[in-house]
């Protein structure tokens, strides 16, 4: 659909070819300016219109594949809101003989730039709870980590020490009954002497 055709959907709805032209042109024209200036135009349940600015950087041109060096600019990008995009998908049905994109109940959102710093600043306060919940764990993660490194080397140590023990004892037990057998001598030695 062109410009052109869309001025003839919008005819009978408006009152006439002219002014739906008119209506045409000047919502056009206001999203326009709205970008250039810098603003973010957004149509609750249709998208929103946006400038973004792009950096320099490197591009290779594919026709001879050498390096180009592309200067920074600044764009006009568009986003579908949920509304427009349900009703592409199929998940939402088109209504007939009603407005496709409807205007938003009342007290569902505050008008113009202060609901858009809302957002901006939930956003935020969503961010800094999430990096906080991550460093949290992270430091939960090592404080384990420490916790079984120590546990580890006390078992290590413990396995060691019982290991120096464990010959000594042996040693201990053969040199008693090794004093036994010479006792026995002794006293044998001593009766045959006697006798």
């Amino acid at each position: 659909m062109n410009k052109a055709q869309l001025v003839e959907a919008i005819a009978d709805k408006v009152g006439g070819r002219q002014q739906a032209a008119d209506a045409v042109d000047a919502v056009l024209d206001a999203i326009v300016r709205a970008v250039v200036g810098g603003d973010r135009v957004s149509v609750t349940g249709f998208g929103s219109f946006e400038k973004v600015d792009r950096p320099a950087r490197y591009a290779r041109n594919p026709q001879t594949g050498e390096r180009v060096r592309v200067k920074k600019t600044s764009v006009p990008r568009f986003r579908a809101g949920q509304g427009f995009k349900d009703l592409v998908s199929g998940s939402k049905k088109l209504p007939k003989n009603d407005v496709a994109v409807k205007k938003a109940p009342k007290g569902s959102l505050s008008g113009g730039a202060s609901a858009t710093v809302k957002k901006a600043a939930a956003k935020k306060a969503t961010t800094a709870k999430k990096a906080a919940v991550r460093k949290t764990a992270a430091k939960k993660t090592v404080a384990k980590k420490a916790t079984a490194t120590v546990k580890t080397a006390k078992t290590t140590a413990a396995k060691k020490t019982a290991a120096k023990k464990a010959p000594a004892k042996k040693a201990t037990a053969k040199k008693a009954p090794a004093k036994k057998s010479t006792a026995r001598k002794t006293t044998t030695a001593k009766k045959a002497t006697a006798r």
